[in-house]
């Protein structure tokens, strides 16, 4: 070899030696030490997870491309600092229960480029997120998200075939190495390690940037990617407003910032997706004062059952009448809200009232009978005329908001979904984001925004057989996993799975009443649903009675069985009542109820519905049960096909 030749290789070698020195390698773990976490910056910024000792996560590469640079490449670390944190957060909204313990170990990293990573290490997961510190406003070209799973695993892939989508999916258990590279989902998905534990992957504090997507690489890794900014919309109608063409970049934002935060949830077995709580503790605590005007409640819901309502001397319909029928109907049962739904105001002008709707009668009613009004109104019109709009609704007395096919989660409609939450909030107005992304934790920043949609609720009952007992059972563990669920339960008209049929002004659902009636103790939404007609629930006053009792929100929540896909069963605390509904596949269950929660040394009363025994014939079957119970007492419960069990004990 020519000297020249050595002097190559020499410098070849010192250089690959010298980029192997550079590497650092930062190593945190959760309080309780079952989840580690290994960061190596470098070369590549990569981080990986072990539970257990048992690697979970492989090495994975991370990066944000800002102004044409990667960051998270070629780096170099200023400083690392270590810090654990240990406190208890009291929510607006007692979704899941009255007091969250945020605790956990954070690893922050701070880089020559201007920019910082932060590691948060919980007992129930890990998180991540960038912070620039650039000046002026900065182009953010793209985000390498990674999970790259150290074994064969499978997922729930709630499956998309367009960033335009409501994100209301079924979810499809697949191997993730059959995943090819074209197909993609929204998020939370849900992914299964063979040992039993359960990694749920979404976001939070999603402000100013477009929301995180996953795709495929027909490998065991899932690569993040997110909708680029809308250049050109095309509006169809009064609702579609459709992009028709992307950038080639995610955002453009404040160079100084905090970036949304990347979640991997750990949960050692099903049951522990119910009570995570990470979607909440990393979102942005509220900056509102005054929080006493948010008020949880029920809500009868007028659209679902087409206002069918019979037994009345007027024409009903989405009219004044109609809706003072629906005030009384709230009023007399104890119910917080009505809703009005499409049709009160001429669509494609919010401000123009339905002729057969007089608001300030209706408005002055309600408040006569201490009723709230919700109004829907399709985003596109809404903003159109935000201020002026919210405006009237303030004069009106209006207590709340239902938005509508948004359809979208790019950077500009993001910041819509802000925009209305903040000037919502200034006129002490509630909103329920419906055709909407996933939460990421807005319902802790601006708790007006009471519940949302992004599932595939009851009202695809009308038009098809998608809503089964397996879906319902599946929905608890992934999209009520990042946040309140709006999914509307509440029929009255139940059917076995081969008596179903979708009919679109008398809809039924699949399952029986009971399985219906357990969904009020199960899905967590602080502004509930009863989406069936009032005449239902005045002819089934015995099921009706219990289902009004059920609150919406929560001083406790404990999950005493629970398997995504095929059954759960959950007691919940309000106060110093316990609730506890049950609800399975198309699987009949027998399952047994251990009432060790219960206070020691008293006597309980327990008010019980369950699937009577010709439920899996005749789904409407049920029976009623009440009985002493006390603390150490087992009940065996069984569940029809698409069966439920509910109680009721104080």
């Amino acid at each position: 070899m020519t000297m020249k030749g050595l002097i190559i290789m020499f410098a070849a070698l010192f250089l690959a030696g010298s980029l192997i020195a550079g590497d650092k390698t930062f190593n945190i773990q959760s309080p309780d030490n079952r989840i580690s976490v290994t960061v190596v910056t470098g070369a590549k910024t990569t981080y990986s997870v072990k539970v257990d000792g048992k690697e979970i996560l492989a090495p994975s590469p991370l990066s944000l491309t800002v102004n044409g640079k990667i960051l998270g490449e070629n780096t170099k670390v200023k400083k690392n600092k270590q810090v654990t944190v240990d406190e208890k957060i009291s929510p607006v909204l007692k979704t899941k229960c009255a007091v969250i313990r945020n605790h956990y170990n954070q690893l922050a990293l701070s880089f020559s480029d201007q920019f910082g990573l932060v590691f948060r290490v919980f007992n129930e997961g890990v998180a991540y997120r960038f912070t620039t510190a650039f000046p002026g406003e900065i182009t953010v070209d793209a985000e390498q998200v990674t999970y790259q799973f150290a074994g064969d695993n499978q997922i729930w892939f709630p499956e998309e075939e367009s960033f335009q989508s409501h994100n209301e999916r079924l979810y499809k258990h697949l191997a993730v190495k059959d995943i090819g590279d074209s197909r993609f989902c929204s998020t939370p998905a849900l992914v299964e390690v063979p040992e039993g534990i359960r990694l749920a992957i979404s976001e939070s504090h999603l402000e100013d940037y477009a929301g995180l997507w996953l795709k495929g690489t027909g490998s065991n890794t899932l690569k993040g990617i997110f909708p680029g900014y809308p250049l050109e919309v095309q509006q169809r109608n009064d609702r579609d407003v459709v992009v028709t063409r992307h950038a080639g970049w995610l955002a453009k934002t404040a160079g100084t910032r905090e970036f949304p935060w990347r979640i991997m949830a750990v949960a050692y077995n099903d049951g522990e997706l119910i009570t995570n709580q990470l979607v909440y503790l990393l979102s942005k605590p509220t900056s509102l004062e005054d929080t006493s005007w948010i008020k949880p409640g029920k809500v009868p819901w007028d659209w679902w059952n087409a206002n069918n309502i019979t037994g009345v001397d007027f024409r009903a319909g989405v009219n004044t009448n109609t809706y003072k029928y629906y005030i009384d109907f709230a009023a007399d049962n104890g119910l917080e809200y009505v809703v009005l739904d499409e049709g009160w105001y001429k669509l494609g002008n919010i401000m123009q009232l339905s002729p057969d709707i007089n608001m300030d009668e209706l408005a002055a009613y309600a408040k006569k009978r201490n009723v709230g009004i919700v109004l829907w109104a399709v985003w596109k019109s809404l903003d159109d005329k935000l201020v002026e709009a919210l405006d009237q609704f303030e004069k009106w007395g209006i207590k709340g908001i239902k938005v509508d096919f948004m359809q979208r989660d790019d950077q500009w409609m993001v910041n819509y979904y802000y925009r209305v939450a903040k000037e919502a909030a200034k006129r002490k107005i509630l909103v329920d984001f419906h055709g909407a992304y996933k939460p990421c934790g807005l319902n802790r920043q601006y708790p007006n925004v009471i519940t949302g949609e992004g599932v595939r609720g009851l009202e695809n009952s009308k038009w098809s057989a998608d809503i089964t007992p397996e879906h319902d059972v599946t929905l608890p563990f992934i999209r009520m996993w990042a946040g309140p669920m709006d999914f509307t339960p509440g029929a009255m008209i139940n059917a076995t799975k081969s008596d179903f049929k979708a009919v679109f002004n008398k809809p039924m659902s699949q399952g029986t009443r009971c399985h219906q009636m357990a969904m009020y103790v199960v899905y967590e939404s602080p502004l509930q649903m009863l989406a069936d007609n009032p005449v239902h629930y005045q002819k089934e006053a015995e099921c009706f009675d219990f289902i009004k009792k059920v609150p919406t929100v929560w001083d406790e929540t404990r999950v005493l069985e629970a398997k995504t896909g095929q059954y759960i069963l959950l007691a919940r605390r309000n106060g110093n009542k316990w609730y506890l509904g049950g609800m399975t596949n198309w699987d009949a269950r027998e399952l047994t109820v251990d009432l060790s929660f219960l206070e020691t040394g008293k006597n309980w009363s327990a008010e019980i519905v369950q699937d009577g025994i010709n439920a899996d014939r005749n789904a409407v079957d049920y029976k009623k049960i009440t009985r002493t119970v006390k603390s150490g007492d087992k009940i065996t419960l069984k569940m029809a096909p698409g069966g439920g069990w509910c109680a009721r004990i104080e």
